[in-house]
């Protein structure tokens, strides 16, 4: 038993540091190493990002109205439309990749080439001119579809709106508009770009706008005016 306790008595002294047992002094300094590093300052802190950092967007950007000259330094893109997938350049190699991707074209494809080998039981003229008249057929009507949509845009973008030009309103096209200009819509009249409500000819600053070609309702929406701006701008 007596062995039994002195070694319940030296583990004992091992875990609290008893000076009777043997090592006794190394243990203090052991524990007085703790006690120093308990009194030690915490090392600053520092925040660790992970991943790549996105740039955030500006929360505010600066426009000045009816003042095209202060604006142009932004850079800001144009009020121009076009819905056009091709032009002059772009319309032979593009419009070869849209067909080329169809499954059809490009088996015919391989299987022309393919007839092109002294190993090929048919003449290359079988399956090469067949493909060319398909691809021509549907390059011209790519092309004519193409044309329609650059006579739309045009359309489209030379449609007149009046602009407040320092203090008259003049006449422009759509494609000129730029951001920070002051226009005037007038009763069934359609919106060239984003707006910003400003005055309305009503007094309680009101208009009734629909909104079918965004989202397909027939049903007028009310939009209000900035109080702040009905007594400066006299539709």
């Amino acid at each position: 038993m007596s062995g039994r306790w002195d070694r319940v008595r030296i583990a004992t002294a091992r875990l609290g540091g008893d000076s009777s047992a043997p090592g006794s002094r190394a243990r203090r300094s052991s524990a007085g190493s703790v006690g120093s590093v308990s009194e030690l300052r915490p090392l600053p802190s520092r925040t660790v990002t992970l991943g790549r950092i996105q740039p955030q967007a500006p929360t505010h950007r600066t426009i000045y109205c009816n003042d095209r000259d202060a604006n142009i330094p932004v850079g800001y893109k144009g009020n121009s439309v076009s819905t056009t997938k091709y032009n002059l350049l772009t319309f032979l190699p593009k419009g070869l990749f849209e067909q080329f991707r169809r499954v059809a074209n490009l088996y015919f494809l391989m299987i022309s080439i393919l007839s092109t080998t002294p190993i090929s039981p048919v003449h290359p003229v079988t399956n090469v001119v067949p493909l060319s008249l398909v691809l021509l057929v549907s390059l011209i009507k790519e092309a004519f579809e193409d044309w329609k949509r650059l006579q739309n845009d045009l359309a489209i973008n030379a449609t007149p709106v009046e602009v407040l030009q320092g203090q008259r309103w003049e006449t422009t096209q759509w494609k000129k508009l730029q951001v920070g200009d002051i226009v005037r819509i007038k009763q069934d009249g359609f919106f060239p770009a984003d707006l910003l409500f400003l005055a309305s000819t009503n007094p309680d600053g009101v208009c009734y706008i629909e909104a079918a070609n965004l989202d397909g309702e027939t049903n007028l929406k009310i939009r209000k005016a900035l109080e702040k701006t009905w007594d400066y701008l006299i539709p």
